[in-house]
């Protein structure tokens, strides 16, 4: 993953709980590196010690870190220069999420290693859709529930998010119900 994930987990747990509590984690992850450099291309493995030294010393689950980490990403790059792609990437919801495919190929021109997931969507009955998430990368899916979270409060909708299909329990690939009410 580049640099700016492992970055933006360093200052969600920054700004949610301090230097210190950081610098307990960055320890315990065993992860060499002092300072991600955003454009930078780090291993996987490297997210996920940070993920798991971080579910040690603040007590919570995996999915509890991952998920949260999903609603600040929304958040996060949109500050750190993406906010104007995201914009252009739809005015509601569903919009939105239809054109994630779109999104990540674009950023791909300034990412060249990038290897994003794929997202299809499908719309099951009015304000209720269906989310398709593929990726090679395994315990993301939580992360997925968070951004469809931060994305509802970026485009003023209220969202509730269900995993009712997962990769982790066999099946082919993740999928989401999102229930949607635009405010």
């Amino acid at each position: 993953m580049y640099g700016l994930v492992n970055k933006a987990i360093h200052d969600m747990v920054c700004s949610r709980f301090g230097e210190e509590t950081w610098k307990e984690i960055h320890h315990k992850s065993e992860v060499e590196v002092d300072a991600f450099i955003s454009m930078e291309s780090y291993p996987d493995d490297v997210t996920h010690r940070l993920v798991k030294a971080a579910s040690l010393v603040l007590g919570l689950s995996a999915s509890e870190i991952m998920q949260a980490f999903g609603e600040f990403w929304v958040q996060y790059t949109a500050e750190e220069g993406y906010g104007e792609l995201m914009a252009m990437n739809g005015d509601t919801l569903p919009e939105f999420l239809e054109n994630l495919d779109d999104l990540h190929t674009r950023i791909g021109v300034s990412f060249p290693k990038l290897q994003p997931p794929s997202f299809t969507c499908n719309e099951v009955e009015e304000q209720t859709l269906h989310l398709h998430y593929h990726s090679h990368r395994e315990g993301l899916a939580p992360m997925v529930v968070g951004l469809v979270q931060g994305l509802g409060t970026r485009l003023d909708t209220v969202v509730e998010v269900t995993q009712i299909q997962s990769k982790s329990e066999g099946a082919d690939h993740d999928e989401f119900s999102i229930q949607y009410k635009p405010h």
